[in-house]
């Protein structure tokens, strides 16, 4: 497993963090986290593999049944009223008071911090509910609110105030591809503002796309952890073919020297050339056998290969 930005100060770190519930069920195993100041950290795993139960307790929602985790330098949960103040959180879907406005909601949230001063309460509402596109709607009651627009409240509410630690769970639920862009360059602007981010999240794409490092959960375990380009390059890339003739294709390659040949339709793919190919010279063979080549390129390794390779499994969307 390698270490997510060592050297770096630590936002959150857990060693050995273990929940075990009734029955002896183990939802979270033996737990080491570092998430790095500063980063935008994607916390990934499949369903059942323990994130949620693993932000509850960094949150000081529920108390480890072993292990410790210390948020902002804090040991979690006896540092909650310390650091619950410097930390914004959107946990499991917001809580909302259906009966009042999208404004009033936040103007109650804000009410409900003994340090925020009443006097500039206006001020931080309107500009949270402008950094999340929502002030057109600020009028209208939260019962009447798409499901896209209520996690755009709640990740207001988390904004009202500069907060040293964001942490968001499946912060695109429900909005559009509008609003998922939007909200992708909310969080890198958050980022370089030094708000350090951490976000669970099942769309794989969207982790490559806003994250700087990353941590993949299966079965309890953390399998991985780092900056999200080194995660990913440790997954081959792959050689994609597309033909109507996959068959001959395949043929000739393996005679090349080329191995785990997949076919799916007109689409091969296969392990990436050996050291010394030229893929060039793989194309011409082909060609030269009667293939007809459509398309012919070595694709890099995503994320999601990456994924797939750790977990053996797909990405379940209910993590």
């Amino acid at each position: 497993m390698s270490d997510a930005g060592a050297g770096e100060a630590a936002v959150i770190e857990t060693r050995g963090l273990t929940k075990r519930y009734g029955g002896g069920r183990l939802a979270v195993d033996g737990l080491d986290l570092r998430v790095p100041a500063g980063s935008v950290f994607g916390f990934l795993g499949p369903n059942g593999s323990g994130k949620t139960t693993t932000i509850r307790m960094l949150m000081g929602l529920i108390a480890p049944t072993s292990g410790t985790a210390r948020v902002l330098g804090r040991p979690m949960p006896a540092g909650a009223r310390t650091v619950l103040p410097q930390v914004g959180a959107l946990i499991e879907g917001p809580a909302l008071y259906g009966f009042l406005t999208g404004r009033d909601n936040l103007v109650r949230f804000d009410s409900a911090d003994p340090a925020a001063d009443p006097r500039t309460r206006r001020a931080r509402v309107d500009g949270a509910l402008d950094r999340v596109g929502l002030s057109a709607a600020a009028g209208r009651k939260a019962k009447a609110y798409s499901l896209g627009m209520k996690q755009r409240l709640g990740l207001a509410a988390a904004l009202i105030r500069p907060r040293r630690l964001l942490v968001l769970d499946e912060p695109t639920n429900g909005l559009d591809p509008q609003g998922m862009r939007e909200i992708r360059s909310l969080i890198r602007e958050l980022a370089a503002e030094g708000t350090t981010v951490f976000l669970s999240s099942h769309l794989l794409d969207e982790i490559e796309q806003v994250c700087t490092h990353a941590g993949v959960m299966a079965r309890g375990r953390l399998l991985t952890q780092g900056p999200v380009a080194a995660l990913a390059a440790g997954s081959r890339a792959r050689l994609a073919v597309t033909t109507p003739d996959p068959a001959d294709a395949a043929r000739i390659l393996e005679k090349h020297g080329v191995t785990g040949l997949v076919a799916d339709g007109q689409r091969l793919t296969a392990e990436a050339p050996p050291p010394g190919t030229d893929p060039a010279e793989l194309n011409a063979a082909l060609v030269g056998g009667g293939v007809r080549v459509r398309s012919f390129g070595v694709e890099r390794a995503s994320l999601e290969d990456a994924f797939v390779a750790l977990t053996g499994e797909g990405f379940d969307v209910a993590g």
